[in-house]
């Protein structure tokens, strides 16, 4: 009797870790895209479909996080690393694919998918419980504070989807363009919703601005205000008070160019939002986190570490993650740590000490400390593939 119900209790064990009140585990999840590969001259190589992974990642243990399911999900490269999100409650993952994969002569190249998964994180192991279909290339994402909306950018046809969030229920209710009436070819390709769920941001690649739109309950609209923050912004992130948003600026499209990029900073208690700071990075700023305890962001950095030719002047081992110390309205760059090679995705823990980052190149996780206005690499994590976005329930 015993012995079956000891064997009844370690059977149950991963799941009750994700019921509410049930120490509930805290979670990461990565989205790795095989289909991707560099050689040594830097070129990129397509290789066949079908051995992309979703990892679901237990770091309640900070420094020793462990994979709870690895699940076959497309995946791609393409875009932010924001193309997946974890609901507040850790109840559900939702997982955009922007690119499909199809054969193109004797190789492969992407195209427009418009595919989003919704995993029951509940679930022993976690599993895949619905398919939407969004507007063309859905990218970057965010799912409100309250956990009862998502948005996710479409970067191929210039909207913003409308997810309503209810138990483990998604359903499109809308679909937003978010530019000026006739304008074209703007590439929406990662959100931000504020704390207070009333607004959100787009970062609007090829446009080189930031949309506002307004948020009342489960309506969006586009305001018809858009922010110049910088040449092509990737990435938006606002602060857990509200009152601050930063914005990578990737002035080389989305990788290294040898330029050094910026981060653009949007004061959100001016009426309207705007543009009040430029901080400088590095080349390349991809991932982008606020810590949840405030105080500072991680703004990651491609520093020319994988896709570029070899023996580029900007050529280098490593990316890195540069600090940012937010002080107010003022933020500043403080630190600088180096990663692995081509590092995409990036996330705090929910206490901030811990910063998770996701090397593509590599195939792993680097766990850094937050100690002292300094990083510190305390471990990693082997992934099943090769991470191209990264996030928690935290944004």
């Amino acid at each position: 009797m015993r012995g079956s119900l000891k064997r009844a209790l370690i059977a149950t064990f991963p799941a009750l870790l994700l019921l509410p009140g049930a120490g509930r585990a805290q979670l990461l999840i990565s989205g790795n895209d095989e289909k991707i590969a560099f050689e040594p001259s830097g070129a990129r190589v397509a290789q066949p479909p079908g051995k992309d992974t979703v990892s679901i990642i237990d770091i309640a243990i900070r420094a020793k996080p462990r994979i709870v399911a690895n699940l076959p999900l497309m995946n791609s490269i393409a875009g932010p690393p924001t193309n997946l999100a974890i609901t507040p409650d850790q109840h559900l993952a939702l997982v955009a694919n922007a690119l499909d994969w199809v054969e193109d002569g004797e190789s492969w190249k992407g195209v427009a998918d418009d595919k989003l998964f919704v995993i029951d994180l509940t679930a022993s192991p976690p599993a895949l419980i619905a398919t939407l279909h969004l507007g063309k290339q859905p990218s970057g994402m965010a799912i409100n504070r309250a956990g009862t909306m998502a948005l996710v950018a479409n970067a191929d046809d210039d909207t913003v989807s409308v997810l309503a969030i209810n138990g483990k229920e998604v359903t499109v209710t809308d679909t937003v363009a978010v530019g000026p009436a006739g304008a074209a070819g703007q590439r929406p390709v990662a959100v931000a919703i504020a704390p207070d769920g009333k607004r959100a941001l787009v970062a609007k690649a090829a446009a080189n601005t930031v949309a506002l739109l307004a948020v009342d309950g489960d309506k969006v609209r586009y305001a018809n205000y858009d922010m110049a923050t910088g040449l092509w912004p990737d990435n938006v992130q606002i602060t857990p008070d509200g009152k601050l948003a930063i914005v990578n600026n990737n002035g080389g499209g989305g990788q290294s160019d040898g330029q050094i990029d910026t981060a653009a900073i949007i004061d959100m208690e001016a009426d309207p939002p705007r543009v009040i700071d430029q901080v400088v990075v590095g080349d390349g700023p991809k991932g982008l986190a606020m810590s949840p305890a405030g105080g500072y962001a991680a703004s990651l950095v491609l520093n020319g570490s994988a896709g570029v030719p070899k023996g580029a002047f900007f050529s280098h081992e490593h990316s890195f993650v540069a600090l940012l110390r937010v002080d107010g309205k003022k933020v500043r760059k403080i630190a600088e740590t180096d990663v692995g090679k081509l590092a995409e995705g990036i996330a705090f823990s929910p206490d901030g000490r811990y910063l998770y980052v996701g090397n593509f190149v590599d195939g792993d996780i680097s766990i850094l400390r937050l100690q002292g206005g300094r990083l510190m690499q305390v471990g990693s994590l082997k992934l099943a593939g090769h991470p191209a976005s990264l996030r928690g329930s935290t944004p």
